[in-house]
């Protein structure tokens, strides 16, 4: 199958695309809705057709990110182009449209076709053929319309939607938590491309085995100076490939999800419960730092990324994990009460500390869910607090900025749970949080993901 080539005009690299090309990033953007993370989506189309870790990948790589960081606005312009609801068209045609607009709009200066008429009349068939006789033509249609069209921000907070691409909701909320100049850096920091992030697992390596391996495969890793089994380096790397993530001497994680199994301090021969264990970065540290000695219960109601933590666990070395496919929640009553040393609370929430790795995120918030996590939150630290024994600790963590799934949630915690636990300072090596005695890791000063933390210690009894 022939791909594309790379042509210099001036000082720019412009990528040639000819309809497969185009078909590629139909098919990844579409399958990008069934599979996240997106990275493994892209990874499943680029490996299906020859793609991945070819010359090629790099230059497609950056087309499909393109897609996924511009999506809200592509489906803003789909729908102002058709009047239609993007969500109500069919996942082939709503794809199609994503990659077309984005090229024709975005791309304009990134890419030229070899036949641009070719690549429309194909993907149009491919559309007639799979989805309606008919909704193949109403493709072209709409993509000739482009030519005329220019979308026009009708508001200041649409102007800051179409800038730094996120939706205006999520840019009125973090204005009101920092004020706009800082929201304005915590924007910008989600459109810079992040660096990979890797922990040693010390069960099976070293750092120096990593850092030296890493080297020879052409990379410059750089050693985190917070917690040293961290090591950071430019992209891409095919994991698939790597022999240190083959053999599970390297996990991917981020310095401040690192440092949670850290702050928790669990020790060999201790009972520790994860709460919100999938896909299992956390898990697998907790237990190297347990020298896989105790039993960690391991809680997750997904099923998918419970896999992912079997395999991670399995490819790890680790032996002291007990799974549940189960509410979190009912812990307690599966366990018993006051069974554990330690309980993590890595809860699910907003995830928006992630948009940078997750560029497709920031699309996908919504705002009406931010109260919904907020209560699963809380509801989660009242079973930790009925599971861990006395003098035990509890470390809640989010990858969120917002503050109704943060600090809040720690004050009600300890406005209804203060007579069972109370909090216990941290105060570095990131900033304090809002409330004081928490902790925040802000990717505009850090440098990576955003994160929270808050530590409890349960009271003793009376």
């Amino acid at each position: 199958m022939m791909l594309g080539v790379i042509e210099v005009r001036g000082n720019r690299r412009r990528i040639k695309l000819d309809w497969r090309d185009v078909a590629i990033l139909v098919e990844s953007v579409k399958h990008s809705e069934e599979v996240k993370p997106i990275q493994q989506a892209k990874r499943d189309v680029f490996s299906k057709y020859g793609v991945l870790g070819s010359s090629r990948d790099p230059e497609l790589t950056a087309l499909f990110y393109g897609i996924m960081l511009r999506q809200g606005l592509l489906d803003r312009i789909i729908s102002e182009l058709t009047g239609t609801n993007p969500f109500l068209l069919d996942p082939r045609l709503r794809a199609a449209l994503r990659v077309f607009i984005y090229l024709e709009k975005y791309g304009r200066r990134k890419i030229w076709y070899s036949n641009r008429i070719e690549a429309i009349k194909r993907v149009s068939a491919w559309i007639s053929k799979n989805v309606h006789p008919y909704a193949g033509m109403w493709f072209m249609d709409t993509i000739l319309k482009l030519d005329s069209y220019e979308f026009k921000p009708s508001s200041k907070e649409e102007e800051l939607m179409e800038k730094y691409l996120l939706p205006s909701w999520y840019i009125r909320r973090i204005i009101d938590l920092v004020g706009r100049d800082e929201a304005v850096e915590i924007f910008k920091s989600f459109l810079k491309r992040p660096l990979i992030s890797i922990r040693v697992n010390t069960l099976k390596s070293t750092v120096d085995e990593v850092l030296e391996e890493l080297k020879r495969e052409g990379k410059k890793p750089i050693q985190s100076k917070i917690i040293p089994t961290v090591i950071k380096f430019r992209g891409p790397y095919n994991f698939d490939r790597s022999r240190l993530f083959r053999e599970g001497k390297i996990i991917i994680q981020e310095e401040p999800a690192a440092l949670a199994s850290i702050i928790l301090d669990p020790k060999p021969g201790m009972v520790v419960v994860d709460l919100a264990a999938a896909p299992g970065g956390k898990t697998e540290h907790i237990a190297e730092l347990m020298e896989n000695r105790g039993v960690i219960y391991a809680f997750d109601v997904d099923e998918k990324r419970m896999e992912r933590l079997e395999e991670i666990i399995r490819r790890a070395g680790v032996e002291i994990v007990k799974t549940f496919i189960k509410d979190a929640r009912e812990a307690p009553r599966i366990l018993g009460e006051e069974i554990a040393d330690r309980v993590l609370v890595d809860a699910p929430c907003t995830s928006d500390g992630t948009i940078a790795k997750n560029p497709d995120l920031r699309w996908r918030m919504r705002e009406e869910e931010v109260a919904k996590f907020a209560q699963l939150q809380y509801e989660l630290l009242k079973a930790a607090v009925k599971l861990v024994k006395p003098g035990g600790y509890i470390l809640y963590t989010t990858c969120t900025l917002l503050r109704d799934e943060n600090e809040d949630v720690v004050e009600k915690m300890l406005r209804k749970e203060g007579k069972k636990a109370e909090l216990v300072p941290l105060e570095k090596p990131y900033d304090p949080g809002f409330l004081p005695g928490t902790m925040r890791a802000w990717p505009h000063k850090h440098g990576t993901i955003g994160f929270f933390y808050a530590l409890f210690r349960k009271k003793a009894k009376r």
